[in-house]
């Protein structure tokens, strides 16, 4: 088991298409494919980090048809993925969880679409991976993006993911899919 990659989804404190600070709402796109994408690599858990308590309510509705229910049976795939899922009202608190687990507070990694002066290359993040004894809590940006408040606190920011033609707007399930495959797929 890939143990030292842990995923949060962050659906506050996020931006709005105005530069605001607010939570953003969940989806169950979301919450399924990323489940399944750290039950593929092999990691520990994916937080769902959202203070508001109709979305930790729908969440754990979702996860509760999937892991108790007749989703169960219906397909034990799904089942095994979305067990990973666990709901936090912040990031702290995946910290604070996963600093229980380990023994020590995971290296908080930022992500973004946005170009940024100090950011970690794909190349150097991997060998990190390998290197550091640290757990790391990658950090997914819902709405438009981390609020600042949460990106002064990270220990590193991913540099964004390049795409052929300059565009630059993926989904959080997509841009997840491809961060994790570099961080922590086979080398080829």
């Amino acid at each position: 088991m890939q143990k030292k990659i842990y995923v949060a989804l962050v659906h506050y404190p996020v931006l709005n298409r105005n530069s605001e600070v607010i939570a953003s709402a969940l989806t169950n796109f979301d919450l399924h494919d990323l489940a399944r994408l750290v039950c593929t690599y092999d990691l520990p858990c994916c937080y769902i980090v959202t203070p508001l308590q109709d979305q930790q309510c729908l969440a754990q509705k979702l996860i509760a048809h999937w892991v108790e229910r007749i989703g169960k049976d219906l397909h034990p795939q799904r089942s095994q993925a979305l067990k990973r899922l666990k709901l936090v009202h912040e990031v702290k608190d995946a910290v604070a969880d996963i600093e229980g687990e380990t023994g020590a507070p995971p290296q908080l990694w930022a992500t973004t679409a946005r170009s940024m002066d100090g950011t970690i290359g794909w190349g150097r993040a991997r060998d990190m991976v390998k290197e550091d004894e640290h757990s790391i809590l990658l950090l997914l940006g819902t709405g438009w993006g981390l609020a600042k408040e949460l990106m002064d606190e990270v220990h590193g920011i991913l540099e964004p993911i390049a795409g052929a033609n300059g565009y630059n707007h993926l989904s959080v399930r997509c841009a997840a899919a491809i961060m994790l495959d570099r961080l922590a797929g086979m080398e080829r």
